[in-house]
């Protein structure tokens, strides 16, 4: 019973934040018939809006479509008809992605989640009817939303980093860097701080970044007995944190694909200053590691490393395993070379996609740029140049190169199976009017608690991605709920879409069942419990710093004010830890 509770205690989060959202400031209706409080009506599909008839486009007055008048015989001319669903613009517009966190919640398995959502969606749309329903979620919905040319863009791009991924593990770049790291490395804090390096340089996907850096720097920490539980956390912590702050990344791709009018990529950038728990696990790694102090489980841990050279402090998995002598002929350059091209590449395509080189401004073509268009151009250009540079240098053979193009694919079939359910989600609660529901409850209840919400939308994902084990699922259910929340020209809209990806981060961060997290303990080659135990006061260090942030930022939504006055919090944080680590030294010293 008291695991039951456990699980609705989110849950209800979740509803108190869907009736607190609907008690915030709205703004007016336009003159757009969809925009008149209790509307009905929907854009006509068979003219686009337009009021004409899309058979003779107005060129044929014979037409027997139109019989002559040029307008479309579906709207009459008006541009819109009335939606097919009983249920559009209700109440119960909001019940497909109820349904898929509460399951969520209950199940911690997104993908089945995710899928009776979407089919409650359809059965909602469609009255019931099992023809119709079965043609809204298969067509209008899952083939829609994957066929869209925006949203295959960004597919293609996860496909092509997942090749690339594989490509740079199998030239033997990683090997390469973790033999330079070893020689050049002389202290406990270098090895620290050359891990977070590393990490935040590994940006592009958390996936890469776990395995690579686990990899490249075991040897090193070793070295300078670093407990494997620490460097799990350094791993674990420059992995979701990182990505989710990069505009060039498979993170920066997916939250650009949950934005409307395909201004996600230029939300993501505005988003960045206000991802407080990001940009201060970041801090609070550089402070640790500065100032020598750990403290909860994590403190046993590297005690036992540094007196004792017990890197598992007893407990090592991984003692059965065979060390295979690194044979390869890598380079650290067959690292850094297709990340900086990836990253060149990626941000040309950008500027190509804004008009840069047709005369625009470069910060206005990059805030402009189609993510889509920039990400999949640019990766494609460094897969071809990474093919190139390995095949000149010989780091393996053509058929080997190819297959890791397939290796690729399947490494991102999760990613990409989450992303697709999303968007269908976020299509069916579209095509029952979810966020013109919001809008007029919105609009009709107002109140002062619209301040609040960035902070309790953070705690929200916090809950559901510790629950689910996984952010990209958790802001694909959030992010939507919070455009109907506000408009986008509403200064709380980025700070709340923020807190969706910080807190959604978060959960990640802390769930034991992440994916995220079970491959940074890998990757370091630690004990899975250990792990999650001895970062989980970390973490839960900077969330609370982050939570009394986001408070702060619904007052002050502006990034020069609310980023500072975070990044002061955490540092008098850090201090006081500090404090007290010096002082119990002190106490343990003299008692000696």
């Amino acid at each position: 019973m008291r695991n039951h509770r456990r699980r609705l205690l989110p849950l209800l989060a979740v509803l108190a934040v869907l009736v607190l959202a609907m008690s915030a400031t709205a703004f007016a209706a336009g003159e757009d018939p969809t925009e008149e409080p209790g509307s009905k009506m929907i854009a006509c599909a068979d003219c686009n809006s337009t009021g004409l008839c899309m058979t003779c486009y107005g060129q044929d007055a014979s037409c027997e479509a139109c019989g002559g008048t040029f307008v479309c015989p579906s709207c009459q001319g008006t541009g819109y008809v009335e939606s097919p669903s009983h249920f559009y613009n209700t109440f119960w517009a909001l019940l497909p992605p109820i349904v898929a966190i509460a399951l969520a919640l209950i199940t911690k398995e997104v993908y089945s989640s995710l899928f009776i959502g979407i089919v409650v969606g359809g059965l909602l749309y469609a009255n019931f009817g099992f023809e119709g329903t079965i043609r809204h979620v298969f067509l209008d919905g899952i083939v829609a939303s994957v066929s869209d040319t925006y949203n295959m863009g960004i597919l293609i791009f996860l496909v092509i980093l997942g090749a690339m991924v594989c490509l740079m593990n199998r030239a033997g770049g990683s090997a390469a860097f973790g033999r330079w790291a070893q020689t050049h490395i002389k202290s406990r804090v270098g090895a620290q701080l050359a891990t977070i390096i590393l990490g935040c340089l590994i940006f592009i996907d958390d996936y890469f970044n776990c395995l690579t850096v686990g990899s490249v720097m075991r040897p090193v920490t070793d070295k300078h007995r670093i407990s494997r539980a620490k460097l799990s956390y350094l791993i674990d912590a420059t992995a979701a944190p990182v990505c989710i702050i990069a505009p060039i990344s498979s993170w920066a791709a997916a939250v650009a694909g949950f934005a409307e009018d395909g201004q996600g990529l230029n939300l993501f950038i505005r988003a960045i200053p206000f991802n407080f728990y990001a940009l201060l696990t970041i801090l609070m790694m550089v402070g640790i590691s500065l100032l020598k102090i750990d403290y909860g489980p994590m403190a046993r841990y590297e005690r036992n490393a540094m007196e004792s050279g017990d890197l598992f402090s007893g407990k090592n998995p991984y003692d059965t395993m065979e060390v295979e002598e690194d044979v390869s002929h890598g380079r650290v350059m067959d690292l850094v070379l297709p990340i900086v091209l990836l990253i060149l590449c990626c941000v040309t395509g950008m500027l190509y996609s804004g008009g840069f080189f047709d005369g625009v401004g470069f910060v206005e073509a990059f805030s402009a740029s189609d993510a889509s268009v920039g990400l999949l151009l640019g990766s494609a250009f460094a897969l071809v140049f990474s093919l190139i540079y390995f095949g000149l240098r010989r780091s393996m053979s053509f058929s080997s190169m190819m297959s890791c193009i397939p290796e690729g694919f399947k490494a991102m079939v999760p990613a990409i199976l989450i992303l697709s359910f999303a968007w269908t989600l976020k299509a069916m609660t579209d095509s029952l009017g979810a966020k013109y529901f919001v809008r007029d409850f919105v609009y009709s209840n107002a109140s002062q608690v619209q301040m609040f919400l960035p902070a309790i939308v953070f705690l929200i994902g916090c809950l559901l991605a510790f629950a689910t084990g996984t952010s990209w699922g958790t802001f694909g259910m959030l992010i939507p709920i919070v455009q109907s929340v506000f408009p986008m020209d509403n200064p709380l809209s980025v700070v709340c879409i923020s807190a969706c990806m910080a807190g959604a981060v978060c959960g990640d961060h802390c769930s034991p069942i992440s994916d995220t997290t079970i491959m940074a303990s890998a990757g370091a080659q630690c004990d899975h419990v250990n792990h999650v135990s001895t970062q989980l006061p970390y973490a839960i260090t900077v969330a609370a710093v982050s939570f009394v942030s986001y408070v702060i930022a619904g007052f002050l939504p502006k990034a020069w004010i609310a980023l500072p006055i975070a990044i002061v919090l955490m540092l008098l944080t850090l201090f006081g830890i500090h404090m007290v680590h010096k002082r119990n030294k002190t106490v343990v010293s003299s008692s000696k």
